[in-house]
């Protein structure tokens, strides 16, 4: 049986729902100590007095350090991947608070429960400073900056622009102009962060089990921070709760624990808890963008011009910076559209709110902004958003072209719109609708396309890219089964089911003999990135699939030299190498395996005994466009005595080439639709005016549950089969795409109210407020 394709149950579901997983906080090690950090309760203010004495006297407290300590202890934290200009940071303050949750000390004692009593203990004063909270603030330049080594509040700044934007607003019959924003959410993750740091003072090793989506980058990031050797740098990750993007970052406390294990010689553990989580593990999606789009009255689209601000709050993030994702919004903008002219311009602004991160598709901004504009385009000119759509979408053919440069040659956007809207049967919607605001009811439809370089047509990664591509390790074992390394970093994507369905068919082996290893430092290729960024499922299958190939020519040919034959007329079936077609002249994997362990100098000459391969996919094999995308058509009634909305269908159309696991895609679908709609109906970071956090529980921060999401119709546009790595990568598109399908059926269905739909955060009282039933105030 083909596995590749085949809807196999994924190998981690029984540990993980049997509660046999093992988490960070799992972890018990003998003389273990436990961590907690005093944080600042002020949004901005300089530390006046800090006195930590009567904590470090407390019975069961062993150490409590300070931004002084950790100026002595650490380097500044800096990372090569950064952009934009980027401060001097150390581990804890050493001066001065930035947001409401920054690290001013951190005790380390016998119990967690311990150290939060000592954290109480600490004797602190500020000096409040002003605060900026906002884009006109942090664009001031009378405002000084909250870094005194940075220039002003502005960290970086670019533009982008191709064709002709002069004349293709000249040519237009109407501009249209619009700003749209996007609001600060949380990834809540049901794992929070959390890592065990265990320095060995005899061995000078430092082990760190970590909740991260990059066990390799935080390896090395640590090492460069603390001038740990990377030789005695191991970084170990097991099963993670969840990330959506989070735990790809680097974080502060990530170098505190350490240093304590390090200063102590005892395992430290850190967990944050769900407060600490919402308040200051990061946020992700606060952007706005002010746009003008040049129409003419037929609907084409000539021009867009963007001006895009995004808030990164007050540290850089790590290793990648809020700045690296704006370069992605600013190209993939325009979309799978004909566009004759466009232009960028992105700030990225300083505040004093938590630290930016990354969240399912962090330049989504991109896919909001589009598809709001093209509904209010066609609202404008009195014409239908689906055939806007239609008249401006490129076809996928040989020459076409995104306006900023990348070919689409076979993308499907068109087909992926014309089926979405067959299947949720538009024209009998449009009567459904008109018939039911005669009743007083208000229905709405909504559609957005999007596309993904997940991995992107080869000019966009030349030799693999800026990582160069990706490695794994493939072994087989002397009992014939077959040892899957992989530099990915699994949390909850099902890499131990996909990998070893890859690996299975490639080696002709059966999927159970298959496992798949993850998370250790000392044997996993490197990748800075692990895993993110929709890249699981082209370069870390193509790694494993590459190698895999590597693994059985070497096995062929030792079998073709034991049974004088050519190595092409041999197959591998179920674990035994036979000549094809010829029954009774076998040799059972398990038995070549064993003889070239024991005994490798029994290899036939020429051939190699070391049955472990490790090549490296640089893309060269990827088949197909290299675009993920589709469409997602979503249908909603309003209620105007409430405010509420309810979602009565959700359509998708996606094209994610070959499918490895449709059971698996399935499900990373409807999770990101699923935050999509959260996003948009229930969550949101807020903060008051003097930077005040105002959503520390789940009771301030609302999250839909299983009876808020729809059943979601999920239609699949695969490739054809073939021997290459067709498989693009699909995690991130139901979270990029939902919110802007959301936000245009809410729109269609207050347009008898002239509403326009400018933020993408619709709770019943901003519903309410659109449709003219309540103030401005209400929301």
């Amino acid at each position: 049986m083909r596995m590749v394709g085949a809807k196999v149950p994924r190998v981690e579901d029984r540990r993980i729902l049997t509660g046999r997983g093992h988490y960070v906080d799992d972890l018990q090690l003998p003389r273990m100590l436990h961590a907690a950090f005093l944080r600042s309760p002020i949004a901005h203010g300089r530390v006046t007095h800090l006195d930590v004495e009567a904590a470090r006297a407390a019975p069961g407290v062993h150490a409590v350090y300070t931004g002084a300590d950790m100026r002595e202890l650490s380097k500044p934290i800096r990372s090569p991947l950064s952009q934009g200009a980027v401060p001097e940071v150390y581990p804890l303050v050493t001066d001065t608070v930035r947001f409401v949750g920054d690290l001013v000390a951190m005790v380390v004692a016998d119990s967690r429960y311990t150290a939060e009593d000592a954290v109480g203990m600490i004797d602190v004063e500020y000096a409040d400073l002003p605060v900026v909270m906002d884009y006109e603030a942090a664009l001031d330049p009378s405002v000084p900056p909250l870094f005194a080594d940075l220039d002003s509040n502005v960290v970086h700044t670019a533009t982008k622009e191709s064709g002709d934007v002069d004349a293709a607003f000249a040519a237009a019959d109407r501009i249209i102009e619009v700003t749209l924003s996007q609001h600060r959410i949380a990834n809540v993750p049901i794992e929070t962060r959390g890592l065990v740091a265990d320095y060995d003072a005899g061995s000078g090793e430092l082990t760190v089990h970590a909740a991260t989506q990059s066990p390799q980058g935080l390896r090395l990031q640590l090492a460069q921070t603390l001038d740990q050797p990377m030789d005695r740098l191991r970084v170990l990750t097991q099963d993670v709760g969840g990330a959506f993007g989070l735990k790809g970052n680097i974080f502060r406390e990530d170098f505190c624990v350490p240093i304590a294990s390090r200063q102590l010689g005892r395992p430290v553990k850190w967990i944050e808890d769900r407060n600490e989580h919402l308040m200051a593990s990061g946020h992700a999606r606060e952007e706005r963008i002010a746009a003008r789009v040049a129409v003419t009255e037929a609907g084409d689209i000539l021009g867009l011009t963007a001006a895009l601000d995004l808030d990164m709050g007050a540290y850089p993030g790590m290793p990648f910076s809020a700045a690296s994702f704006t370069g992605v919004i600013a190209l993939l903008l325009p979309g799978p559209y004909k566009v004759r002219g466009y232009r960028c311009d992105t700030r990225v602004v300083a505040t004093n709110k938590s630290t930016y991160v990354a969240y399912r598709g962090p330049w989504a901004m991109e896919t909001f902004t589009r598809e709001r504009l093209i509904d209010m385009v066609a609202a404008e000119l009195g014409l239908d958003p689906a055939e806007v759509r239609r008249r401006n979408l490129l076809e996928g053919a040989d020459e076409d072209r995104l306006i900023t440069g990348p070919t689409v040659r076979g993308i499907t956007t068109r087909e992926c719109l014309d089926r979405a809207l067959e299947r949720i049967d538009y024209p009998a919607f449009r009567t459904e609708q008109e018939a039911a605001r005669a009743e007083g009811r208000y229905l709405g439809i909504g559609m957005a396309a999007f596309i993904e370089n997940a991995p992107g047509p080869k000019e966009m990664r030349p030799g693999g890219g800026f990582t160069g591509g990706e490695s794994a390790k493939v072994r087989l074992e002397m009992d014939g089964a077959l040892t899957v390394i992989t530099a990915q970093s699994p949390h909850g994507q099902g890499h131990e089911t996909t990998l070893a369905q890859l690996a299975a068919d490639e080696m002709g082996v059966p999927f159970d003999s298959v496992r798949v290893v993850h998370g250790d430092t000392r044997l996993t290729p490197f990748n800075i990135i692990g895993t993110g960024g929709s890249r699981a499922a082209t370069w870390g299958s193509g790694a494993v699939m590459v190698s895999t190939r590597k693994l059985r020519e070497k096995v062929l040919a030792i079998a073709a030299g034991q049974l004088e034959i050519d190595p092409s007329d041999l197959q591998i079936v179920d674990g035994v190498v036979s000549p094809k077609g010829v029954p009774g002249k076998e040799i059972p994997l398990a038995r070549l395996a064993g003889q070239m362990t024991l005994m490798p100098q029994t290899a036939p000459p020429g051939t190699d005994p070391n049955l472990m391969a490790e090549e490296r996919f640089t893309g060269e094999e990827t088949t197909g466009s290299g675009w993920s995308g589709g469409v997602h058509a979503c249908i909603v009634e309003v209620d105007l005595g409430t405010g509420g909305v309810e979602i009565k269908r959700w359509v998708v159309v996606e094209d994610c080439g070959r499918i490895i696991n449709p059971a698996i895609v399935d499900g990373q679908i409807r999770g990101g639709v699923a935050q999509g709609i959260g996003s948009v109906l229930y969550e949101r970071i807020p903060y008051d005016s003097e930077g005040t956090f105002l959503a520390g529980t789940f009771m301030d921060y609302l999250l839909p549950t299983s009876a808020e999401i729809p059943p979601i119709e999920i239609v699949h546009i695969e490739s054809p089969d073939d021997d290459g790595v067709g498989f693009r990568g699909v995690g991130e598109g139901g979270m990029i795409v939902a919110p802007a399908t959301l936000t245009n059926a809410i729109s269609d269905a207050l347009a008898p109210f002239g509403a326009r739909v400018t933020e993408q955060y619709l709770p019943p009282a901003e519903v309410l407020r659109l449709a003219g039933v309540v103030g401005a105030g209400a929301a």
